[in-house]
């Protein structure tokens, strides 16, 4: 039998991630990495399910959330400092490489962590965000305003301390249900006047996937941190943008697989849909799988045992050729 989830701080990159993780017999090791609003407990069935299989399972709170550290200053909130983050996970436990699976932030993160340290990434799955080219000529919120006005959900975080008053007015388990519940049809556009966690959809009845115990969790952790951390990494995007300059037009190399449902808010009404079926997602990201499921955003929750099969075939697949 694998060992039951264990919990630790690690050191690393000047702060302390909390950590949970199970161990399978001697495989490799696999990083989990959540999104917003979620904490290490996003992965909650597919850590056993991959420890089971030998792997040795890793899941994170990022900086900024759950019992992670959480510096107070945007800047503290780069794509650098992320990765720097998880790779000082990689020395802690190690591991010259390791598996990289993230969920939207976390997909981010996995992608650039691709990115910056090939060298150190076995292969990548990512869920719900596929990689994007950085735009030359625009900033991310100057595009994001360009698009969809200023009461797009990335350009109201932006302020300091704006969307932290607008979702103190709510208890943290309705906060929870409004974003990990979004639908296809809801519009991460705010009308004028008000706050996108005012506008969003509180649903009545759950999911057969989620229960309100499990939200409970979410949300007495998110009670204890608050979503100052969480709201860092969106006001650090243009930050980014400059940081990540010298990496213009380069490709992701490792090898990966992209997996989204068709029903997450993002897919048509994004233009997800067009770019991942089209000819320049394929191009800077060569070795790439894509896989479309019918499911919603959070997709590891919602269809938790095939992304779970998912991501053990492509380990699999990946183990057996190297």
């Amino acid at each position: 039998m694998e060992e039951e989830i264990q919990h630790m701080w690690v050191k690393t990159n000047g702060i302390k991630l909390h950590v949970a993780e199970q161990r399978g017999k001697g495989g490799p090791l696999v990083l989990l990495l959540h999104g917003f609003p979620e904490i290490w407990y996003a992965w909650r069935h597919q850590i056993p399910f991959l420890a089971s299989h030998g792997y040795h399972v890793v899941a994170p709170d990022l900086r900024g959330y759950g019992d992670s550290d959480a510096p107070l200053s945007p800047s503290s909130y780069t794509i650098l400092h992320i990765v720097a983050d998880l790779i000082g996970l990689l020395d802690h436990f190690g591991e010259p490489t390791a598996f990289v699976v993230g969920i939207d932030w976390g997909a981010l993160a996995a992608w650039y962590m691709s990115l910056f340290r090939p060298d150190r990434v076995k292969g990548v799955i990512c869920l719900a965000v596929p990689y994007s080219p950085r735009d030359p000529s625009t900033k991310p919120t100057d595009s994001y305003r360009q698009f969809y006005g200023n009461n797009f959900y990335v350009c109201q975080f932006q302020e300091p301390g704006r969307a932290e008053c607008a979702f103190a007015r709510y208890d943290y388990v309705t906060v929870m249900k409004k974003f990990l519940l979004l639908g296809r049809m809801d519009s991460l556009v705010a009308p004028e006047g008000m706050e996108m966690v005012d506008y969003l959809n509180t649903p009545s009845i759950l999911p057969p996937w989620i229960t309100e115990e499990e939200l409970q969790v979410y949300a007495d952790k998110f009670q204890e941190s608050g979503f100052t951390g969480p709201f860092n990494y969106y006001r650090a995007l243009d930050l980014n943008w400059e940081l990540l300059a010298p990496w213009q037009g380069a490709k992701i190399t490792v090898p990966a697989k992209f997996i989204i449902g068709k029903k997450d808010i993002g897919f048509e009404n994004l233009g997800t849909k067009d770019y991942i079926e089209g000819s320049i997602f394929k191009s800077i990201v060569p070795n790439l799988q894509v896989v479309i499921l019918d499911s919603h955003h959070f997709i590891q929750l919602e269809k938790p045992q095939e992304v779970s099969n998912e991501i053990l075939s492509f380990l699999q697949d990946i183990s057996s050729h190297q």
